[in-house]
């Protein structure tokens, strides 16, 4: 396939820019020590300094890569099923998740929100980031808010996002992982006051977990 056809069918959503697929546990949010599957999409054009995937941002450094394929490999493992990236908003998610859900599979997705909402999603993680906000649709359709603290300012914008989600959105303070020893007991004050808000961690981490 040449690479002009390629980028058709990406820009459709036929095809992915798949960084990586794996089987693992979920190590962070509300569905923490859940088996998953995850597919990670390549581009990202958020910037986040303390990004851990930073190879992930150029779209053109992975292949495009046919739903079908991807769909019938995460069949294979799990029925919880994890869209991360990048940021995989940038494509149209409607294609890949209407797939999934045709094999009865859930359907989760990690995001910043900043762009457009598509897809089919059983849980929406919304992980903001100040210098791309997200979408009006993506605040109201979340069902986790994670905000991720690297210093005591964050704690003011995790504030001002908790204040657009719907009502029924669990709220969760993640440490960045660079700086975890010195915002942990930041993040535990904080909840302890502000009890609506919830402590997560990349337990896979601690765990030594992939």
């Amino acid at each position: 396939m040449v690479k002009e056809e390629a980028m058709v069918l990406v820009n459709e959503g036929r095809m992915l820019p798949l960084m990586e697929e794996f089987y693992t546990i979920q190590g962070e949010g509300f569905h923490k020590g859940t088996a998953a599957y995850f597919i990670r999409i390549g581009g990202c054009d958020v910037g986040c300094h303390w990004c851990d995937v930073k190879e992930s941002w150029n779209a053109d450094l992975h292949p495009p890569t046919a739903i079908n394929s991807i769909v019938e490999n995460a069949s294979n493992y799990s029925d919880t099923i994890v869209v991360t990236g990048g940021e995989p908003l940038m494509w149209n998610m409607l294609p890949l998740t209407q797939a999934l859900k045709e094999k009865g599979l859930q359907t989760h997705i990690e995001t910043s929100g900043a762009y457009e909402l598509t897809g089919i999603w059983d849980w929406i993680c919304l992980s903001p980031k100040k210098n791309k906000l997200p979408t009006l649709a993506v605040h109201a359709a979340a069902h986790e808010l994670k905000a991720i603290v690297y210093n005591k300012h964050d704690l003011i914008f995790a504030e001002e996002q908790a204040a657009l989600v719907n009502e029924d959105c669990i709220l969760y303070l993640q440490p960045e992982w660079s700086v975890r020893d010195k915002v942990v007991p930041l993040i535990v004050d904080y909840v302890m006051k502000n009890p609506k808000w919830k402590v997560s961690l990349q337990t896979h981490k601690y765990l030594n977990i992939p």
